[in-house]
């Protein structure tokens, strides 16, 4: 089964205002832009993804994802995180995805073996995987057998609606806890444990983000 991943990206400038507190404006576009690449050279290699998708109307990560072989899906309107895995999904059904796995480009620490083992969990048709964030009620990644199961709809409390919706559908849901793919950064508190969780990973894991941090300057009070 050729499973395809999708990685909505939204423009850089407009990326992680939630962080505005504690990180200046550049700081976060340029943490935006090397989050989206660490995700992309993690994606590029892996064993079982047989093409990624990366769907965005910034040009950044455009240029990123050609780089890295990804083939990219044009979003002009940013209409919001579901509304661009959607297109992804429809980009991924034409191109004869078996299946999709919905990726943030958030999580720079995404750690290939635990990225295997939720690849490798066999899934009969129809099935819809959820892997929920750090908090325990939102939604990191989502793998959809067939590509199509059902309908994103990310934002908060989607773990329990993705559910709901994969049960709807008539979906064998399950929801499985993969830490790498917890780590997405919104607040000051998820970069701080970012940095935490980089600390104890390999010198070379997330090269682009750990760069961006190591250079940050706190905003002043």
């Amino acid at each position: 089964m050729r499973t395809v991943a999708v990685l909505p990206v939204k423009s850089f400038q407009r990326a992680k205002q939630r962080l505005a507190e504690a990180v200046g404006g550049p700081d976060r576009r340029e943490l935006a832009e090397a989050m989206v690449g660490d995700v992309l050279a993690a994606l590029a290699t892996m064993p079982g993804i047989g093409e990624v998708i990366v769907v965005t109307g910034e040009p950044l990560a455009a240029s990123a994802a050609g780089q890295a072989g990804a083939t990219v899906v044009d979003d002009p309107v940013e209409a919001g995180q579901s509304a661009a895995a959607a297109r992804g999904i429809a980009a991924a059904t034409a191109r004869g995805a078996g299946r999709v796995l919905l990726v943030p480009g958030d999580c720079p620490a995404l750690d290939r073996e635990e990225l295997a083992a939720l690849l490798a969990e066999p899934a009969a048709p129809p099935s819809v995987v959820v892997v929920p964030d750090r908090h325990g009620s939102g939604t990191n990644a989502l793998l959809l057998t067939p590509a199509d199961a059902l309908a994103p709809s990310f934002g908060p409390g989607s773990l329990a609606r993705h559910a709901a919706l994969g049960r709807a559908a008539g979906a064998d849901v399950r929801i499985r806890e993969v830490a790498s793919l917890g780590l997405d950064v919104d607040t000051p508190g998820d970069l701080a444990t970012l940095r935490a969780a980089l600390a104890d990973r390999p010198a070379g894991a997330a090269a682009r983000t750990r760069a961006v941090l190591a250079r940050m300057v706190p905003v002043e009070a």
